[in-house]
């Protein structure tokens, strides 16, 4: 084992790092609209059900491989089946996915670090929603200027990586994770005072049954809960590789879950009464956060301050999934290669972001973007960029196919009276151990190949 893997320097440290890596951009952009377009409080409650029954489940068996083997994924699942076992294709898509998620993960979170400064400086005052839409339209067609922030926040990713687990992730996972909380708490404080409070409420937590689709509901309610816990793709493994032996996973994954699910919530509560009382609808992904919470702030008494805290929490969220990210190919190369933390960081670093610079000029004209669009229009059903297909492979297929084989290999490979005994140690909740198993055997790969069946069109072909 390389000398220089590294170990967590507390509980705590471990806890922040992994509600850090599920803690993402969907979860303050995504679960808000996606809960008011699918009926409120009953979405809620379907959701909760499926971070219950899959996401939880997932998280556990990640995290008991890690921690098993103290090894990232490769090495994990080589040394708990066998040499050149075909159970290690699934610790490599876990390297190749986090190795993909980054690339175009950094220009999105780019955006962010952009709008920290037009914030600042005040660019959203006086403007007209159209003006403001503009400015996304233009700043998604700038590749220079995408380029020029994804380098910047690749650099800032490195810097973190490079610095090791307690002086570099487990130190700044201190710092940024209850700076995140902090901001969330005083956004929410400000929407409490809004004449929209009461109406965002009952948005999110009224039960709308004519919303509700049984089908696409509840799939949507299925793929949230597996994406925003950043499953199946090796970042938990990982992780969980630099626990001690004799650390529980059961409570952890519990609180990580809780903590995800919480910031999803509070980003609902922050996001709608803000919308609502400047007289907005909510729009989708990343019209939310780019285009109507501006023309929001710019309406609203308070919201030259209340826009770089926004734009501040959407950096910090990104800024760390990306450590996570960013590790799992690094400790790829510590553990299977013997390279020094330095070099694993640099190589793979500079590799991501060489790869990210593609969907970084994206939204222009080039081989990248438009003519990209063109010549896939047949595919693509009225065509995608290369930021647009990366994103598509892997959170459509990479991501549920690494979830599906995490719970297969835990559930099926892996011995009965190592998986009790991994399970069992460090916690008093081993009476949950025969559910578990139950779950990760049949429940999570049914919701697995029902995201999968979504994401081909299945259930909407005859829409």
């Amino acid at each position: 084992m390389a000398a220089d893997r590294g170990q967590w320097g507390s509980r705590l440290g471990f806890i922040l790092a992994a509600t850090g890596s599920a803690v993402g951009l969907g979860n303050i952009w995504r679960f808000p609209y996606i809960t008011g377009e699918n009926g409120g409080g009953v979405f809620v409650v379907v959701y909760l059900a499926c971070v219950a029954l899959v996401g939880l489940p997932i998280m556990m068996a990640e995290l008991f491989i890690g921690r098993t083997a103290q090894l990232s994924p490769v090495g994990a699942v080589r040394s708990m089946s066998a040499p050149r076992s075909p159970w290690m294709g699934l610790g490599w898509l876990s390297v190749v996915a986090a190795f993909i998620i980054l690339s175009f993960y950094s220009v999105v979170a780019g955006w962010s670090m952009h709008y920290v400064g037009l914030s600042i400086v005040g660019a959203f005052k006086d403007k007209t929603p159209d003006e403001i839409g503009a400015m996304f339209d233009a700043l998604y067609a700038n590749g220079g200027l995408n380029v020029l922030w994804h380098i910047l926040f690749m650099v800032l990713t490195i810097a973190i990586v490079v610095s090791g687990i307690r002086k570099g992730i487990e130190l700044w996972s201190r710092i940024l994770m209850p700076a995140l909380f902090g901001l969330l708490l005083v956004l929410l404080i400000y929407a409490m005072t809004t004449d929209g409070f009461t109406k965002g409420f009952e948005y999110i937590f009224g039960f709308h049954a004519d919303k509700f689709d049984l089908t696409s509901s509840t799939l949507d309610a299925l793929g949230q809960s597996f994406f925003s816990l950043s499953l199946g793709m090796g970042a938990l493994v990982t992780y969980g590789s630099y626990l001690r032996r004799d650390e529980g996973v059961v409570s952890i994954s519990i609180i990580v879950c809780s903590l995800d699910t919480a910031v999803a919530l509070l980003a609902a509560l922050i996001l709608f009464p803000i919308l609502f009382t400047a007289g907005l609808d909510p729009d989708q992904s990343v019209g939310l956060a780019f285009i109507s919470l501006p023309i929001a702030f710019s309406q609203m008494p308070g919201g030259a301050v209340l826009a770089p805290l926004f734009f501040l929490l959407l950096t910090f969220a990104a800024l760390t999934s990306a450590i996570s990210l960013l590790e799992v190919a690094t400790a790829y190369f510590i553990d299977e290669r013997r390279w020094s933390r330095a070099k694993a960081t640099l190589v793979t670093g500079g590799g991501i972001l060489i790869l990210g610079i593609p969907s970084a000029l994206a939204g222009g004209p080039g081989i990248f973007g438009d003519k990209l669009k063109t010549g896939t229009e047949s595919i693509w059903d009225g065509g995608k960029n290369w930021f647009d297909v990366l994103e598509y492979f892997s959170n459509n297929w990479m991501l549920p196919l690494g979830g599906l084989g995490i719970a297969m290999f835990v559930s099926w490979r892996v011995g009965n009276a190592a998986r009790e005994q991994g399970f069992k140690t460090g916690t008093k909740l081993g009476a949950m151990y025969w559910g578990w198993v139950q779950l990760l055997r049949y429940v999570v790969p049914i919701g697995v190949l029902l995201v999968l069946l979504n994401a081909i069109g299945v259930f909407s072909a005859g829409e």
